[in-house]
């Protein structure tokens, strides 16, 4: 399925989204600034884009896993929802998990974008839910090992 997600570069440095691989989910995007991030805080990375999604479509923003693993550097609001509606910059709030401060540079890959199928949702209210085997257990219920 090709989709056509239209975007506008708003500031001279920003980078379009890009799939390193064919048939990647994720989209690279890119900080237009240098930020420094101190241990334990969150600052919100501008890209210089704006995007303008397909009916029916949403982008979430989610961690890059190599920032994650080496430097404990994740995006705070995971998955970030970008809706179809929103036409303003595309930022990312990253948050610095690690026990150093963390430089995010200009042109550095610092989140990934997916684009995803919303479907129109219809709420009914009802007296009774059906039975199932797992019921109302909740955290843990299906154990750790």
């Amino acid at each position: 399925m090709n989709l056509e997600v239209k975007i506008k570069r708003i500031h001279p440095d920003a980078k379009l989204p890009l799939q390193a691989n064919t048939g990647d989910a994720g989209m690279d995007l890119y900080s237009i600034d240098n930020i420094m991030i101190p241990s334990g805080e969150a600052k919100l990375i501008r890209t210089g884009l704006q995007i303008e999604l397909p009916q029916g479509t949403e982008a979430q923003i989610r961690p890059r896993s190599g920032l994650a693993l080496k430097h404990s550097l994740t995006v705070l609001n995971s998955p970030g929802t970008i809706d179809e509606g929103y036409r303003g910059e595309i930022g990312v709030i990253l948050i610095n998990h690690g026990k150093e401060p963390f430089l995010v540079e200009k042109s550095m890959r610092i989140a990934q974008m997916v684009i995803q199928l919303v479907p129109t949702i219809q709420v009914t209210e009802v007296n009774e839910l059906s039975e199932t085997v797992r019921g109302s257990s909740g955290f843990g219920s299906s154990g750790t090992k």
